[in-house]
């Protein structure tokens, strides 16, 4: 493996000109480093068989896309707001309103959800592991937290992904 014998190499020149703050313990040497990391990575939880693994969340939206629509040069083509649903609830309004405003031939929307009581709320939270979920991900782009004049932390933009031939 050159990269990493030349990645060690490097990490043994700056750890060599490195001064550790008082009461610090000075960085381990590299060789000690490359061994705790094999031992980590061998060592990593493996998924359980009867557990399916977690969604992977859509990719964020594009800085420049973002951009436009924070600063409403691109238009959010509609909004939904979840506050006061249920779980069940929310996920079945927002698979129908992706699914509906995809039909129109929407490029962006606006998911509010609220932030919950201690900014940690449960709609916040699931929101992109609905997203990412069948049969939306094939629809959605992107997700991004808004912008604060459109809900900051408590709303989502929603890029959604063009209409192809039919």
């Amino acid at each position: 493996m050159k990269a990493r014998d030349d990645d060690l190499r490097v990490w043994a020149i700056v750890a060599a000109t490195v001064r550790p703050l008082p009461g610090r313990a000075a960085p381990p040497p590299p060789t000690a480093m490359a061994a705790r990391a094999r031992a980590g990575a061998a060592s990593a939880p493996k998924p359980r068989a009867g557990r399916p693994a977690p969604p992977t969340l859509p990719a964020p939206i594009e800085p420049g896309r973002y951009r436009r629509m924070a600063l409403g040069r691109e238009a959010i083509g509609a909004r939904i707001d979840l506050h006061g649903l249920s779980q069940a609830g929310a996920q079945a309004a927002l698979a129908a309103f992706v699914e509906d405003a995809c039909a129109r031939g929407l490029r962006g929307v606006l998911v509010i959800t609220g932030k919950g009581l201690l900014g940690d709320g449960v709609l916040r939270r699931r929101v992109p592991e609905w997203l990412a979920e069948p049969p939306l991900r094939s629809l959605v782009a992107g997700i991004s937290e808004a912008h604060r004049r459109h809900g900051g932390s408590g709303a989502l933009y929603v890029a959604l992904k063009r209409r192809g031939p039919r």
